[in-house]
C-alpha cells in the first residue's frame, strides 16, 4: 500500500475526461497523491479513486466568461481560490506524475519552455502568502491593464469590441495574462521568483517539442533529470490527430497509459 502524501487537486470544466487527463489524474493516485477533481458539470469517466466535487466548494465558474475565452481562462482564478481553501497542490489535468512530490516541498512552481517566464501548471504555496495575496487581489480589482503590458498590449485591448466584459478583453489581448504573465510578475513583485525550480523538475519537455509524447521513436526520458517530478503533456497544444486517435505503439503515451492502466480508446477526443 503506498502512503498517504500531499493532496493534489484541478478543475474540470466540462461532462468528459480524455485518456490524457485520465492518464495524469491517476498517475497521481498511483503515487500516494489524494486526488480531487472540482467539476462544473457531472463527470461521469474519471479514473476510480478520484475525488469528484462540485467547482462551487472554491469558487463560482461564469460559464458566460468561459464561453467567451476557454475552458482553462478560468482556472487560474480558481487554482490559487483552492490552494488558499485546502492547501492542496493545484495539478493541471494534463500534468503526468512521474514521481510523488516530496513532502517538505513549501513552494512548488517552475521555469517553463525556452523563454524563462513561469508557468502555473503545477503550483504549490503556502495558504498565507504575500504572492497568494497579490494573484487573488489581481483577478479581483483587475487593472485597467495589467502593469506589465507595453504600449503594443495597451493599443491591441484598446482596439478590442468595448461590448466585451473587462477579463474577456484581457484575454483576447493576451491569452496568457491571467496565467503564466500574471504569475511571473507577481512572483516578481514579491521576491518568490527566485524559489522557481528548473523546468526539468515540472516541465522537462518544452511545450514546442510536445509531438514527442506521441512519437514511437522519440525519447522522451530524454528530456528528464533525476530531479523530474511532472511532466507537462499539453493537450492544449495537441494536434487533433492526437486527440481524437489511441497514441501510437511505444510513444510516451501509449506506455504510461499501459504502465499506469487507462485504456485510450475509451475516451477518445471528437
Amino acid at each position: 500500500m503506498v502512503q498517504t502524501r500531499r493532496p493534489v487537486a484541478s478543475l474540470w470544466i466540462g461532462e468528459h475526461l480524455h485518456y490524457l487527463n485520465q492518464l495524469c489524474l491517476k498517475s497521481h493516485l498511483r503515487h500516494g497523491h489524494p486526488v480531487t477533481l472540482y467539476c462544473t458539470d457531472n463527470v461521469t469517466n474519471a479514473p476510480e479513486g478520484v475525488d469528484i466535487r462540485p467547482a462551487t466548494e472554491v469558487m463560482d465558474i461564469d460559464m458566460d466568461i468561459v464561453s467567451q475565452t476557454s475552458a482553462s481562462f478560468l482556472s487560474n482564478v480558481f487554482r490559487y481560490q483552492m490552494i488558499r481553501k485546502t492547501g492542496a497542490i493545484w495539478v493541471d489535468c494534463d500534468a503526468f506524475c512521474h514521481k510523488p512530490f516530496p513532502d517538505e516541498w513549501e513552494y512548488i512552481f517552475a521555469g517553463h519552455g525556452m523563454r524563462g517566464a513561469l508557468n502555473c501548471g503545477v503550483v504549490g504555496l503556502p495558504q498565507q502568502c504575500e504572492l497568494m495575496d497579490q494573484l487573488l487581489d489581481y483577478y479581483d480589482n483587475l487593472p485597467d491593464y495589467p502593469a506589465w503590458w507595453g504600449r503594443r498590449q495597451r493599443k491591441k485591448m484598446d482596439e478590442q469590441n468595448s461590448k466585451l466584459s473587462h477579463p474577456v478583453r484581457i484575454y483576447k489581448t493576451e491569452r496568457t495574462a491571467f496565467g503564466p504573465q500574471a504569475f511571473t510578475h507577481f512572483a516578481k513583485q514579491t521576491g518568490d521568483f527566485e524559489k522557481a525550480m528548473t523546468p526539468d523538475v515540472l516541465y522537462p519537455v518544452p511545450f514546442q517539442l510536445n509531438d514527442v509524447f506521441y512519437d514511437p521513436h522519440g525519447r522522451v526520458e530524454g528530456h528528464f533529470t533525476d530531479q523530474t517530478v511532472s511532466v507537462h503533456l499539453y493537450t492544449n497544444g495537441t494536434k487533433p490527430w492526437w486527440r481524437k486517435h489511441p497514441p501510437l505503439e511505444n510513444s510516451y503515451a501509449d506506455r504510461m497509459c499501459k504502465e499506469v492502466g487507462i485504456d485510450p480508446a475509451a475516451a477518445l477526443g471528437n
